[in-house]
């Protein structure tokens, strides 16, 4: 199509919703829901539940079993690379940029400083990988530090030595994250995690990504990057558009559009992890649909507006509130410290938050609780 696409507001968010699997069509396998993201961002702070299950729950509602999560990463057809829970078959998209790592020329001076670093430290490179080929999946910690050049940080973490180096090689694609004991990584040879399907070659592999990411988004900024582990700008893939009320143009994906206008969108209520991709980016939050939110966890106390993991409340096309909730599973309780409401809800709004909170608990396996 050669014009561009003129959305209003409202329209722009109902495409960025449906893109989500927010509307009222749920997905029904975990899965296909995991392709069509693209990727679950690793974070295992669990006030309410840890990111991943709570984002899958959003979507496919009570049916969804953390163990299904668990199986599929333990089966291999969910691998997690870079702190991401990606389809293992989306290994082979990865693995030219893996192959070239550390970046394509011309390489920033960190990137050049990485590849330094992680050359004077070939020794343990190599230790790392016969400790690994002899032993099978172990954690960091187990792992020979023979570094000769100590990692410098002014952060956490410096003087962590075998970790970077993992993190390093990983994004080489030598190493992957075979499993998870609470917290711990436990790493083993890429070659026995990852997938073998043949390497997409890079051109080809950012076109696919990027037109995954704009299917997932249903719109995006050609340019914008939503955040530094997610390094493939939609670019040209999709259609040109422009949404009221903000500059420049968008690419939103065409057979999202149907369905946009009042006839053909049908939206629910929904809780939002705080990573939610619907809100993660929040200048696009913003610009789509005017909500004013922060994750304030690692705000001080008295500097929080809505609390330690508030969690964003959508609303059919529209962001609404924050519900500031903690999962108390010893006291087999769902705590409900606040919900923020903005604007003037009306009764019904109040009523269809309600459900979903009590739907939440049922999930948890917790009663909910208002303070």
């Amino acid at each position: 199509m050669g014009g561009v696409h003129e959305l209003t507001r409202q329209q722009a968010r109902r495409v960025a919703v449906r893109a989500q699997l927010l509307d009222a069509h749920r997905p029904v396998d975990v899965l296909d829901t995991i392709r069509h993201l693209g990727f679950l961002q690793v974070d295992l702070t669990s006030v309410v539940a840890q990111h991943a299950d709570l984002a899958l729950w959003t979507r496919l509602g009570g049916s969804y079993d953390p163990d299904a999560l668990a199986e599929l990463v333990g089966n291999g057809a969910v691998v997690e690379v870079q702190g991401l829970l990606r389809p293992g078959e989306d290994v082979a998209l990865l693995r030219a940029d893996m192959d070239a790592w550390p970046g394509e020329p011309p390489v920033k001076p960190w990137q050049d400083d990485l590849a330094d670093w992680v050359a004077a430290n070939d020794g343990c490179r190599r230790d790392v990988l016969a400790y690994l080929r002899a032993e099978g999946p172990t954690p960091a910690r187990d792992l020979p530090d023979t570094c000769e050049v100590p990692w410098r940080s002014t952060g956490w973490t410096d003087n962590k030595n075998v970790m970077k180096l993992l993190e390093c090689l990983e994004a080489r694609g030598e190493v992957a994250v075979a499993s998870r004991e609470g917290r711990e990584r436990r790493w083993d040879l890429a070659e026995r995690v990852h997938p073998g399907d043949p390497t997409v070659p890079a051109e080809e592999a950012h076109r696919t990504l990027a037109a995954r990411r704009l299917r997932a988004l249903g719109l995006a900024r050609p340019r914008a990057l939503e955040a530094w582990h997610e390094p493939y700008a939609v670019r040209d893939v999709g259609e040109a558009a422009r949404v009221e009320g903000t500059r420049g143009q968008w690419r939103v994906e065409p057979a999202l559009l149907d369905d946009a206008d009042c006839d053909g969108f049908e939206g629910r209520t929904a809780i939002l992890s705080p990573l939610d991709r619907l809100v993660f980016d929040r200048k696009r939050m913003a610009d789509l649909f005017g909500f004013d939110y922060q994750l304030e966890m690692y705000k001080p106390v008295e500097s929080r507006r809505w609390g330690y993991w508030a969690m964003p409340v959508l609303d059919g096309d529209e962001l609404v509130g924050k519900v500031d909730a903690t999962a108390d599973r010893e006291a087999g309780v769902l705590v409900v410290d606040a919900v923020h409401e903005d604007d003037d809800w009306s009764t019904a709004r109040r009523r269809r938050v309600d459900t979903e909170l009590a739907a939440l608990g049922e999930w948890l396996g917790l009663q909910v609780v208002r303070t």
